[in-house]
Order: structure tokens, then C-alpha cells, then sequence
């Protein structure tokens, strides 16, 4: 008898035993709470990022702070490894957030030279 490869091996859902499928119901149930978290909590760095932006666009500081940037990249690692979390997607995560922050004080800066409302 051949053995069949193992994607053809998966069971579907409907397949599974009630318990598999509570238990997956409640860890997705918690992934989908911690979403939430993780967008609200996004907002309120936002909303104090923007705070940041304005204040440097009104004494007409750079929108980038390479120094900062760099410690802080530096300490979200250390607490990823700590947490037991990829050091490298932590870096790559907030690299992502920080090229959006730049992205902002750079428009707010030009809003505030040409005299428009703040912009996103």
C-alpha cells in the first residue's frame, strides 16, 4: 500500500473532535481579543506620534531621528528576545511603524510650512 503525501492526509474541520474544535474556538477567539489590543494600542501611539510631529514641526526639528530610532530598534529587541519573540520580526515590525511615523512629520511639517490643516 502507498502512502498517501500529506496534504492529502488533512482533515477538514467537520472531521475533528468537538473538544478540537472548542479549543480552536476559543484560542482564535483570543488571537481576535489581542488584535483588538494591538490596533487600539497602535492608535494611541499614533495619536501621541502625532503629538511628536506637530511639536517638531513647529520649532522645525528633522522628521526623522536616526539616534532615537536606533534605541529604540535596540530595546523593542531586547524585549522581543526577552518575550521570547523573534528579535528580527520585532525589528522588522517597528521598522515598518517608524517609516509610517517619518511618513506623517514629514506631512505635518509641510502642512505647517504651507499653512494647511494636518493631514494623514
Amino acid at each position: 500500500m502507498t502512502e498517501q503525501p500529506a496534504a492529502d492526509r488533512t482533515a477538514s474541520l467537520e472531521d475533528v473532535d468537538d473538544t478540537v474544535r472548542a479549543e480552536l474556538a476559543a484560542l482564535r477567539q483570543s488571537i481576535d481579543n489581542i488584535d483588538a489590543a494591538i490596533v487600539h494600542m497602535l492608535a494611541e501611539r499614533f495619536k501621541a506620534t502625532q503629538r511628536v510631529g506637530t511639536l517638531k514641526a513647529a520649532h522645525q526639528l528633522p522628521a526623522a531621528d536616526p539616534a532615537r530610532e536606533r534605541d529604540q530598534i535596540g530595546r523593542l529587541r531586547e524585549l522581543a528576545a526577552g518575550a521570547r519573540l523573534d528579535p528580527v520580526f520585532a525589528e522588522k515590525f517597528l521598522n515598518f511603524i517608524i517609516a509610517e511615523v517619518i511618513r506623517h512629520h514629514e506631512a505635518i511639517a509641510s502642512d505647517a510650512l504651507t499653512g494647511r490643516g494636518p493631514s494623514a
